[in-house]
């Protein structure tokens, strides 16, 4: 069936920084002329070099790509200094708090600050460059200043989630080594306080050796318990250190930032990203995709748990010179307008959040934007999974009046920044369709063997050439690196990104994503692999066997659907459900808490004893079963599952 087709808006389109398909095309033919010309282009126009770098791309360790070589500069400079003469009194943070506090955080009051933070990891806790520092913040500025203080000394940092277990945060503090932990005693959400300090207490309590000093900002002051000698008072030190510190002249390959994402293996991944390649890629797809103005104040309604909250709160809008917004709460408390309102008086021009938050604004008050005034937002954008056509029609046409376009963006924490997006002034929109790759993208959907796949058959959605913001390694395991994202294909004679994402391409080119083609659940648009949260219920004695899968949800996206094999099949379910997303809560975190669970005879196994999750996937979305059940080591099993998922 033809999709319907949305049009920039002619009056947005005349002063789009890229205003036509034509323009799109011209760069796409460019790069695709002279791909190294193409880039060395923008990472002079965009880049403040302290040294210039001497080889745009080096290929001969493939695909250990390096950008750049031999290039210096420095992120926070790229995101501050460089800033001040023109800005320095223009708000780079926008801060507003659960409870409506509202803080304006100039440029020039952004680099006092970073800076003292700086001094004081560099003086206080002896913090150098290559050092790992760990984050386990709420969405608080100071998280901001400590992401940019790492950035200016060379230190490594690596944010988690603060949604996450002690359990989970302990797994990446160990795989990092890391040497200082920064958090917050909690935070607001909801208008009441919550605790983080305890979790860290508890990932610290046992085996953790590698952690000197936690560094503890107060924010909601609640009582908590101070270890001492290990625990350190942020408020307290802080003002006692000097605005002024020298930025480290950092190589372009220099490590930036490790970011965990979850592995098909049960063991999280953390992703390492560079330092010049990633900082040009984040301006540049602010600039692009946000159609950036001068005066224009910009929400990504994120976690810097995430990358979106790295690339798209931090580091893109404070490179391009924007003006962020921060916010600690959540889009629908205390009620469905609480976005709208935040809309209308900080005059906020572009809104960017994930499909589930679309869904339950729309659920919660489908009228609520119009009793506001949102007429300054330009760009409407969604990030995180797809969005489904009807959630888009709402976005489009209520919240942007028929007026703001939409950038649906596909990206994954590996690719650093946007890889396939509308351009608002550019790309004729199909609502579900997430378009065509950017600019010096070379996306394709292929088979494994690199060959195109057909005109409205489900492929692989592969990166064919390297990009300056690409994954660099996964930290202290270059085999997995390899292994997880990298295939030989004869086409390319080279290792080509294959994304772990399906995709669909139309007869006029238009790439529609379908989903995760690997043991991994896109919940909210956070990525969580099967084998994690599979491995957590196996602590459970009295199950003997869990499958996880993904199912669709209407708010989330997908939903987490558990096939638990019991020891005893007698064994009192309704506790066990209980048990496994209690434990879940406790190892994972709240967000990898099961749906639905179901108990079941056994799982559907190859003779060599693999579980077919395409099968439990299917069955739990009642689908019709067409996969070939003949090799399963018992094939009556499937149709006993579908009887009980049928039942309920």
């Amino acid at each position: 069936m033809q999709k319907e087709i949305y049009y920039p808006n002619p009056e947005f389109a005349k002063d789009a920084r890229i205003n036509s398909m034509e323009q799109y095309h011209q760069l796409m033919d460019e790069a695709k002329r002279d791909y190294e010309g193409y880039w060395k282009k923008f990472a002079d126009e965009k880049i403040e070099w302290y040294k210039p770098y001497s080889k745009v791309l080096d290929e001969s360790n493939a695909p250990f790509y390096k950008w750049f070589t031999d290039g210096k500069l420095n992120v926070s400079n790229q995101c501050i200094d460089r800033h001040l003469e023109k800005r320095g009194d223009q708000t780079a943070i926008l801060f507003e708090g659960d409870r409506g506090d509202v803080e304006h955080i100039s440029y020039k009051e952004l680099s006092e600050r970073v800076n003292r933070f700086a001094n004081l990891l560099k003086e206080k806790f002896g913090i150098k460059k290559g050092d790992r520092v760990v984050l386990y913040m709420p969405m608080i500025p100071e998280a901001a200043y400590a992401m940019l203080a790492c950035a200016r000394i060379g230190a490594i940092h690596s944010i988690v989630f603060g949604g996450f277990s002690a359990e989970a945060l302990k797994d990446r503090i160990i795989d990092a080594e890391a040497k200082l932990v920064i958090t917050a005693d909690g935070a607001y959400r909801k208008g009441k306080p919550y605790l983080l300090k305890p979790v860290v207490d508890q990932a610290l309590s046992d085996g953790v050796d590698s952690v000197e000093a936690v560094l503890v900002v107060q924010r909601n002051r609640e009582e908590i318990n101070w270890v001492e000698g290990r625990d350190h008072n942020y408020n307290e030190l802080i003002e006692s250190f000097s605005t002024k510190c020298e930025p480290e002249m950092m190589d372009s390959e220099d490590p930036l930032f490790l970011l965990y994402t979850s592995g098909s293996t049960g063991k999280p991944k953390g992703v390492q990203h560079s330092t010049a390649g990633y900082i040009l890629w984040a301006q540049m797809t602010m600039e692009w995709v946000f159609d950036l103005r001068e005066g224009d104040v910009f929400w990504c309604t994120a976690d810097i748990g995430w990358i979106t909250g790295h690339t798209y709160i931090v580091y893109g809008p404070l490179a391009a010179g924007t003006t962020t917004v921060m916010f600690e709460g959540v889009v629908t408390y205390p009620d469905a307008g609480r976005a709208w309102k935040m809309i209308e008086q900080h005059g906020i021009t572009q809104f960017y959040t994930a499909p589930t938050a679309i869904r339950l604004l729309h659920k919660m008050g489908a009228d609520e934007p119009k009793k506001y005034d949102l007429s300054k937002v330009r760009v409407l954008g969604t990030v995180g999974e797809p969005i489904d056509p009807p959630a888009w029609k709402w976005y489009y046409e209520v919240v942007g009046r028929g007026k703001a376009s939409i950038v649906d963006t596909w990206w994954q924490t590996e690719t650093g920044g946007h890889m396939i997006s509308p351009l608002p002034g550019a790309t004729p929109i199909k609502p579900g369709s997430a378009t065509f790759p950017l600019p010096g993208i070379m996306a394709e959907v292929i088979e494994c063997d690199g060959s195109p796949t057909p005109v409205g058959e489900k492929g692989f959605l592969c990166i064919t050439k390297p990009w300056p913001s690409m994954i660099r390694t996964i930290w202290g395991d270059p085999e997995r690196f390899k292994k997880s994202y990298f295939g030989d294909c004869k086409k390319y004679g080279k290792p080509v990104y294959f994304s772990g994402d399906g995709a669909m391409v139309d007869e006029e080119g238009y790439i529609t994503i379908t989903g995760r083609t690997d043991d991994v659940i896109n919940v909210s648009g956070h990525r969580i692999g099967t084998a994690e949260i599979e491995s957590a219920i196996k602590k459970i004695d009295r199950v003997a066997v869990s499958a996880v899968v993904g199912k669709p949800h209407n708010i989330k996206g997908e939903g987490i659907f558990a096939y638990i094999v019991l020891k005893d099949a007698n064994d009192d379910k309704e506790a066990i459900k209980e048990e496994i997303n209690a434990v879940l809560k406790q190892e994972i975190g709240a967000i990898a808490l099961c749906d639905e669970i179901v108990f079941v005879p056994d799982v559907p196994k190859t003779r060599s004893g693999k579980i077919m999750r395409r099968l439990l996937r299917s069955i739990a979305k009642g689908e019709p079963i067409t996969q070939d059940t003949s090799t399963l080591e018992d094939p009556t099993v499937v149709d006993e599952i579908q009887k009980i998922v049928k039942e309920g």
